[in-house]
């Protein structure tokens, strides 16, 4: 049960990252996504948590006072260039209806099931999601992290801010099965209480919403899953996550 990937067009079971016969990718999420602009080594330009909001008991009644996160990043050429190249080569020799954009959304409802799964150190939930070897290291890892730690690695879907394809690559291996590798990269926030620094001393940033009155600080947090899928005829459909990174977590 790896994950499928697609309103392109397979979609994301809640316990099972798909396994479907039509074509492509990752489930289409209903939440509403920033623009992005794929090879950039930052976040968007710009983004509104929809769900995010504050009140204030002014005047009688609630009044939302809506957030927003403003992150600035300039794209790499080169790599803007070579993802776009990888794109056409998939559609024209591998599956013609993939769509990176459909790939991101259910990319973001899978990162979302598994770095929950994750916290919760559910890992014979994960066993059909994540190659054997790299859960076998997650399990590794993730027995030595404290409960904080434990718990800043699960991303809530209306908290993931950013999501982008940060490297693409198509690889054959020594019986001549072909495959497709896409590594994804997520910015989320997270209310975990984490230190302002990370064990190596690196800053970890901090974002305080509200006013004086009502403040709410979050942490800005990234992670890196790889996803790949064999290609070869009669291979069954399925994306599975083959690398996981949580910067200063895991």
């Amino acid at each position: 049960m790896a994950l499928s990937m697609g309103s392109y067009r397979h979609s994301v079971a809640c316990c099972r990252l798909l396994a479907v016969s039509s074509p492509s990718g990752l489930g289409r999420s209903p939440a509403p996504r920033p623009q992005s602009c794929p090879g950039s080594a930052a976040a968007p330009a710009q983004y509104c948590p929809p769900s995010a909001r504050f009140y204030s008991s002014e005047g009688g009644g609630q009044r939302p006072l809506a957030r927003r996160i403003v992150v600035v990043g300039i794209p790499n050429p080169f790599i803007w260039c070579r993802t776009r190249i990888y794109y056409f080569l998939i559609r024209t020799y591998f599956d013609r209806e993939f769509s990176i954009e459909e790939f991101k959304d259910g990319a973001k409802q899978a990162f979302a099931l598994v770095s929950k799964l994750l916290s919760e150190c559910k890992f014979d939930a994960l066993e059909e999601l994540v190659a054997h070897e790299a859960l076998q290291t997650l399990k590794e890892k993730c027995i030595l992290l404290p409960d904080n730690h434990k718990t800043a690695l699960a991303a809530a879907a209306d908290e993931i801010i950013y999501t982008v394809a940060g490297d693409i690559g198509i690889f054959y291996d020594e019986n001549g099965r072909k495959f497709v590798r896409i590594l994804m990269r997520f910015w989320y926030l997270t209310s975990a209480n984490l230190p302002d620094e990370s064990p190596d001393g690196t800053k970890v940033f901090q974002i305080v919403f509200g006013d004086e009155n009502a403040k709410e600080a979050k942490h800005l947090l990234t992670a890196n899953y790889e996803f790949r899928r064999e290609f070869t005829q009669g291979a069954k459909p399925e994306w599975i996550i083959t690398r996981i990174e949580h910067s200063k977590l895991l």
